[in-house]
């Protein structure tokens, strides 16, 4: 059953399958793509409910099981406490998330619809600063209690970026000169900084596409499945960084200045994390370039080299600029 949803639209798997949520099924939205990165999930697929609803149902790898739970949970909780822009999973008839059925997992969320984002205008629309900083802001405040990852030990980008090199140093060996010097880099003294600095709960992919905008507001935040506790910064240095990848003029540009100054006069992060801004965006950098190594894009492999350079080149005048 679960090969026929895959491979051809069946009427009666799905419809049996949408009961699981007390949804009537109306039929599939073959023209409605859903938002975000479909690389987590096996197979989506937007379809029609009762009353002009409309959800997005998603199989997902068993092994992600437990995670997908947890950013459910999260989700819900903080929906709960009244998060703009949070969109939470819909539980079944059992109160379940994540419903088992012919031998594989699912999952529904309501389709949300939004407006396109125009690349080559957004860079400079400053109105999408504020929209940015007040749901970081928020979600900085509401999720201080939250429940689901106490105890966890916080991701360490530090970690992350030693891994990675000793990676590249067996595989990608060509590079590893470039990638050694960004290291370095941030060896003379962020990363002894960075097991300092205060925590969070992050989104962890925080970055325009990852959001379903409106025509001046934002409808919803999507793929959370990189949240988790991790220094307070991550979100706000994630961003920067994708704003200036898309151009590097933006850096400095109206956009992101308004983004993160808008974020510092909130006062909520300690001084320490506005402190090292222009060593975290280097540094999560590497996780976008094992993204690009992962899909052996050569040509992005280089463009972020390239850009890691531009960052650190340039670090003085972007610290005036922000800070």
């Amino acid at each position: 059953m679960v090969r026929d949803i895959v491979s051809g639209p069946d009427p009666t798997a799905f419809r049996e399958l949408a009961e699981r949520w007390e949804i009537a099924f109306a039929g599939l939205r073959p023209d409605l793509v859903p938002a975000g990165s479909p690389e987590r999930t096996i197979f989506r697929v937007v379809i029609a409910g009762d009353g002009d609803r409309l959800f997005v149902l998603e199989r997902i790898p068993p092994q992600t099981r437990r995670v997908k739970l947890r950013i459910l949970q999260s989700l819900e909780w903080l929906a709960r406490k009244g998060m703009h822009g949070i969109v939470p999973y819909v539980s079944g008839r059992d109160g379940r998330y994540i419903q088992e059925f012919g031998g594989g997992l699912w999952q529904l969320m309501p389709f949300v619809c939004g407006v396109a984002l125009d690349r080559e205008r957004y860079l400079h629309e400053k109105w999408r600063a504020e929209v940015l900083a007040r749901f970081l802001i928020e979600l900085h405040v509401q999720s201080r209690e939250l429940p689901f990852f106490s105890g966890e030990a916080p991701f360490s980008i530090k970690a992350y970026i030693a891994t990675l090199v000793r990676r590249i140093d067996r595989h990608r060996a060509g590079i590893i000169p470039r990638v050694r010097r960004v290291a370095g880099f941030l060896e003379r003294g962020f990363m002894d900084l960075h097991d300092s600095l205060s925590v969070g709960f992050c989104h962890g992919d925080y970055h325009p596409l990852n959001i379903i905008w409106g025509r001046k507001n934002l409808k919803a935040i999507i793929d959370w499945e990189f949240c988790g506790m991790k220094p307070e910064i991550y979100d706000v240095a994630n961003m920067v960084g994708c704003l200036g990848m898309e151009h590097p003029s933006s850096l400095a540009g109206e956009l992101t200045v308004s983004f993160v100054r808008a974020m510092r006069d909130e006062g909520g992060f300690a001084e320490t994390s506005w402190t090292c801004l222009p060593e975290f965006v280097v540094a999560l950098r590497f996780a976008w370039l094992s993204e690009w190594l992962r899909k052996d894009d050569v040509e992005m492999i280089g463009l972020e080299l390239d850009y890691m350079d531009l960052l650190i080149e340039h670090r003085d005048r972007l610290r005036r600029a922000w800070l």
